[in-house]
């Protein structure tokens, strides 16, 4: 069955949903990003997906003391990504408490160093950050879009013993329209072992389900959540 991963993106340590990756888009939701975790402990949700949307702007970790909060005050298991950069950003993460960290810029920008945490830290811990514009990788908080093909991508990384991987279908973030079913199915036949999780475009349940029935192993989602589309209720309700 695949995993629930509710979402909290940060900004100003509050908790914010951007459109298509558009900062002016922002919106608070929440300025207490702990009250949600502990909501979403209570019905039954055990992993969480944090972005520091500041980190990614800025090129190194920002929002470390609210991912420190959340890691000690619920028992939830985090995967962080935005901002993480270099050894000191990744050795902040792990030490506020994250138990995955997923790279997505320095995986384009500087595969050496990216190669090394895979190697020191394994891959069940780091994550490939895989976020996709007219299928090709975009960086820097998706400001900006790099010439690398998805698939190309992907199957560097997987060579390289990556067996994990978000994969973000920009276009789709934030919109509520639905997921990119039939990419999210592709990239799992195309690589069996591993372990893709969609991201961008939930607007219900009902989309959830069709990840499900394609086999998608895990799905990452906020704005449905925030907006009242997916309901406490409805996680609850769901065989964890």
């Amino acid at each position: 069955m695949i995993e629930l991963i509710p979402a909290i993106d940060l900004i100003d340590g509050k908790c914010v949903r951007l459109s298509q990756g558009d900062y002016t888009s922002k919106k608070v939701y929440n300025e207490n990003p702990l009250e949600v975790a502990r909501m979403l402990e209570d019905v039954g949700i055990r992993r969480l997906h944090v972005v520091d949307l500041d980190g990614a702007a800025s090129r190194h970790v920002v929002n470390y003391p609210v991912l420190e909060r959340l890691a000690t005050h619920t028992s939830l298991v985090i995967d962080f990504g935005g901002g993480v950069k270099s050894d000191e950003d990744l050795a902040i993460a792990f030490g506020s408490g994250a138990q995955m960290v997923t790279g997505g810029s320095i995986a384009v920008t500087d595969p050496e160093l990216f190669c090394r945490w895979i190697q020191r830290y394994g891959p069940e811990r780091i994550i490939l950050g895989a976020d996709v514009r007219d299928g090709r990788i975009a960086v820097n908080g998706w400001k900006e879009e790099s010439s690398l093909d998805l698939y190309a991508f992907l199957d560097d990384y997987v060579r390289k013993g990556i067996r994990k991987v978000i994969c973000t279908d920009i276009a789709r973030d934030g919109m509520l329209q639905g997921p990119s079913v039939e990419l999210y199915k592709a990239m799992g036949q195309r690589h069996e072992a591993l372990e893709v999780i969609a991201s961008g475009g939930v607007g219900g349940m009902d989309d959830i389900r069709k990840l499900d029935e394609a086999g998608v192993p895990g799905v990452i989602f906020g704005k449905a959540l925030y907006e009242g589309r997916i309901t406490l209720e409805e996680l609850a309700n769901w065989s964890f």
